[in-house]
This record gives structure tokens, sequence and C-alpha cells, in this order.
């Protein structure tokens, strides 16, 4: 996700007060410039649609704000809509690379917390830039259920990495369903920080939210 993995300062030092892991950084003049032009689409694209609404905004109109021509644009997205897809894609790619890269001790409940936290801690260090686009996805019907189609895949994404750290077969009942817990504490979060609800920073409402799910996250038996 182009937002989310440009992460502010608390994005991973500030949850854990670890140093922040590296981003992978492409390998050659031609991959980072090719990421530079990815990233500006991108950015350029999502703040169109929350600033006009997705269906008002054409290729035509992104390609020239982000000073590319409408061809360079379809050398990286295959449509507006492919846009918002690999954003969404992001952050469960975001999320399971920080669920295995804990440390293999932390229990089930703080190493969900710290991979469903990446993208939120982005969020809220970007909040001029994430807000309008988190709030478009979630009140737009079609955008909301390319979300929700998302987070299913996430889901068993971070079970089966769940069921990794722990040894626990993927098919059984736990990983899917500590898995869906953290998405369901993911969620509800998001939705409550776009509503302008109550907490304004959505780091210390997921904190709040595991609080109340560690006591199942790191209290199941063997099944």
């Amino acid at each position: 996700m182009m937002l989310s993995t440009a992460r502010g300062s608390r994005s991973r030092a500030g949850i854990d007060g670890r140093a922040p892991h590296p981003a992978p950084r492409p390998s050659t003049l031609a991959q980072r410039k090719r990421q530079l032009v990815a990233t500006e689409l991108t950015e350029t694209a999502l703040q169109l649609f929350a600033h006009k609404g997705f269906e008002a905004v054409t290729v035509d109109e992104i390609a020239t704000a982000a000073g590319v021509s409408k061809r360079t644009f379809f050398r990286y997205f295959a449509s507006k809509e492919d846009v918002l897809v690999q954003f969404l894609a992001g952050m469960g790619a975001d999320m399971r690379a920080e669920l295995a890269a804990r440390p293999a001790a932390e229990p089930p409940s703080a190493a969900l917390l710290h991979a469903v936290s990446v993208p939120l801690a982005a969020c809220g260090d970007h909040a001029e830039r994430t807000l309008p686009v988190v709030r478009l996805i979630l009140r737009s019907p079609a955008l909301l259920a390319r979300f929700l189609e998302h987070q299913a895949g996430w889901r068993e994404e971070l079970a089966g990495e769940l069921a990794s750290r722990l040894g626990r077969d993927p098919a059984g009942i736990y990983p899917p369903l500590a898995a869906g817990m953290a998405l369901a504490a993911f969620d509800t979060v998001l939705r409550r920080w776009s509503d302008g609800a109550g907490e304004p920073d959505p780091l210390a409402l997921v904190s709040r939210a595991f609080a109340l799910l560690a006591p199942a996250l790191d209290g199941a038996g063997e099944e």
C-alpha cells in the first residue's frame, strides 16, 4: 500500500520502541524510478477520488494531475479501480509481514496487535491524506464490497501465518477465529476513526480493543 508503507515515526518504533525495519529498496535506478512513478500515481488518484468521488474521476485526470501520460498510467494500473485494489492489497501485505516478523515467543494477542497496527499507524500519521480515502471506501457500497472481499483474504493469510507461528493445524478452529477477531478489531477501529467518534488516534483505539480481546486470544487451549 503506497500510503501505508510510507510509515511515519509511530508505525513500528512508536508501537514497541524498536527501530523500524528498513523497507526493501529497488535494486536498480529503473526500478526506483518505476516505484516513484507508481507512488505518485497512487497518491494522486486516491486524493482525487477522495475529493471528487470515485465515479467522477477519470484516468485522464489522474494522469494529468500526476504529470504523466495516460499511456504511462496503464503501464502501472489496468484501470482506476486497480489503484484501490492495490491500495487495499497493500494493507494485507503489511499486516502479514509484521506478523511474520514478530518474536516467536510473543503472545498471539501482542503479535496480532502489532500486525494490525501497521496500517493503522500509517493512517494516523498521514491522516490528512488517508482519512478522506478511508471515508470514501467505507461510505461507497461498491468500494466497501471490495474492501470486505480483501478482508476475507487477509483473514486466510493471517490465519496461516498464525498457525505456522504456533505449530497448529491451519484448518483448525483457533487460527481463523483469532485472525477474524484481530480483523474485527481493525475494522471497528477504522470505522470509528473515520467517523471522528471519540479517540482521534487509531493506535490508542486498537490498543483498547485488544485489551478486551487478549484473554480470549491468549487463553485458548489446544484444539
